[in-house]
């Protein structure tokens, strides 16, 4: 199913808004998020209209998460963070996506 109000179902200028396209992978689209206040910062969205895990199957959920842990690995050696925190908002939007923050010490506060 495809929302045609959705900016991860349609792309174009409601994605580039906040993201730049960079590749799609076998359960997902991977968008650089614009705002780069954490360098490396990406946008793992699944090519299922879906607002909650729980709408895929196991199969489908396994190759979601299976994408956003290959993301990882690649903005850990891109990026070398230490750390990537893993974030899943639906607040303003009803398609299943993670934000995937790298986090480096130098950035944290006291």
């Amino acid at each position: 199913m495809v929302d045609n109000n959705c900016a991860y179902c349609v792309e174009g200028e409601l994605v580039d808004q906040f993201g730049i396209k960079i590749c799609e992978l076998e359960a997902t689209k991977v968008y650089l998020f614009r705002e780069q206040s954490h360098k490396g910062r990406v946008i793992v969205a699944s090519k299922h209209h879906v607002s909650e895990m729980t709408e895929l199957t196991e199969e489908e959920r396994n190759a979601f998460f299976h994408d956003v842990n290959h993301v990882a690995e690649a903005i850990h050696k891109a990026f070398s963070p230490d750390k990537v925190n893993y974030g899943a908002y639906g607040d303003t939007g009803c398609h299943l996506h993670f934000h995937l923050v790298p986090k480096y010490k130098h950035s944290y506060r006291e």
